[in-house]
């Protein structure tokens, strides 16, 4: 995974940096989908001397380069998914919480939608809201 990032950096003309590769690597190995200060408060004690400024500038060239998809779910901040296959999300009302939801086909859907406007449509992003499992469970006590 390293080889691949370093290599698609190099190739796009971005400088490759033991932090860009630490914020891939935060945001490969999560579901959470993380916003700009989770991934800087996990790196912070690894990489003291980094700013939240190159996390957001690093979120933003990986998302420039095709390894990370920026998520706006209706909060103050943008979270970050580094699962660039065709998903949804859904997020918790209450606690937060983001999760992928895959499986359903929304082809037909797009579709309409290029059909209905004459866009030639290039991506699309699906974002449902409710409460999680966890929180339900909880309101019941």
């Amino acid at each position: 995974m390293e080889r691949k990032i370093t290599a698609l950096l190099r190739e796009k003309g971005f400088k490759v940096t033991p932090q860009r590769l630490a914020i891939y690597k935060v945001l490969a190995n999560t579901k959470a989908h993380p916003n700009a200060d989770m991934i800087f408060t996990q790196l912070q004690p690894l990489y003291p001397t980094m700013s939240l400024a190159t996390v957001y500038k690093t979120v933003d060239i990986l998302r420039e380069i095709g390894l990370v998809q920026v998520l706006n779910t209706g909060e103050d901040s943008f979270r970050y998914d580094a699962d660039m296959s065709s998903h949804s999300h859904v997020r918790c009302l209450q606690c937060g919480r983001v999760d992928d939801f895959h499986g359903v086909d929304s082809g037909d859907f797009v579709k309409e939608v290029s059909r209905q406007t004459s866009y030639r449509l290039t991506g699309q992003q699906f974002y449902f809201y409710g409460v999680c499992p966890t929180c339900q469970n909880s309101d019941a006590h």
